[in-house]
């Protein structure tokens, strides 16, 4: 037993990124923005998300945001961490493994989030919920700081921003048509969410909402 090495924190995804994310290629690349993607989905099958926007940024960066509750902001009393910080920097923290929290769940089951944490150079998270706006940054993995209160909000909902880490994935370059491609067929499968997708580059844009789902596919 003396072999059996247990790897703290997102240490065991950044020595095998692929058994998490499928590769580290162009495919495993675009896996971390559905990733983050599917917690927004997720909150939209429980009822509180009606919009989500993906945001490919000038600097390499992707920002996902959603209208949802937020992610819980709450210390946790065993961890002694905000469920923020808890979701971003442990592997299955997820709300998903509580079964009274979603009927339907997409990504790797609470695994997710994490992970897109652990294989980005930083990621930087906004939260709005209880009339409170609250920001904390990681760098490879690591918090930065503590959770903070940093204005008020009258909405709810999170921001995830990450740049994707360039030791661990063969490219960072985003395509926009296979981002496109996979939340027009997310908006299918979700009637009556609106989904966006914008380039910051070039200004490209588009919107996708079929309130008939799958049926209009």
């Amino acid at each position: 037993t003396d072999s059996i090495q247990v790897l703290e924190g997102l240490a065991a995804v950044k020595q095998n990124p692929a058994m998490y994310i499928g590769s580290t290629d162009e495919r495993g690349l675009h896996h971390l923005v559905y990733e983050v993607v599917d917690n927004s989905i997720d909150e939209s099958l429980a009822g509180y998300a009606t919009e989500i926007e993906v945001s490919l940024n000038k600097d390499g960066s992707v920002t996902v945001t959603d209208d949802g509750r937020g992610i819980p902001v709450k210390e946790h009393p065993k961890y002694k961490k905000s469920g923020v910080e808890l979701i971003m920097t442990t592997l299955h923290a997820g709300g998903k493994f509580d079964s009274k929290a979603y009927k339907v769940s997409g990504g790797l089951h609470g695994v997710g989030v994490s992970c897109v944490n652990g294989l980005s150079e930083w990621l930087k998270v906004k939260v709005k919920r209880n009339g409170k706006e609250y920001f904390q940054e990681y760098d490879h993995g690591n918090t930065v700081a503590p959770l903070k209160e940093i204005g008020s909000s009258d909405k709810n909902g999170t921001e995830i921003t990450f740049m994707p880490d360039l030791e661990i994935f063969e490219t960072l370059e985003f395509k926009y048509e296979t981002i496109s491609k996979r939340l027009r067929e997310l908006a299918f499968l979700n009637a009556g969410l609106n989904i966006k997708l914008l380039e910051e580059e070039t200004g490209r844009q588009q919107s996708y909402k079929f309130d008939g789902g799958i049926r209009e596919f």
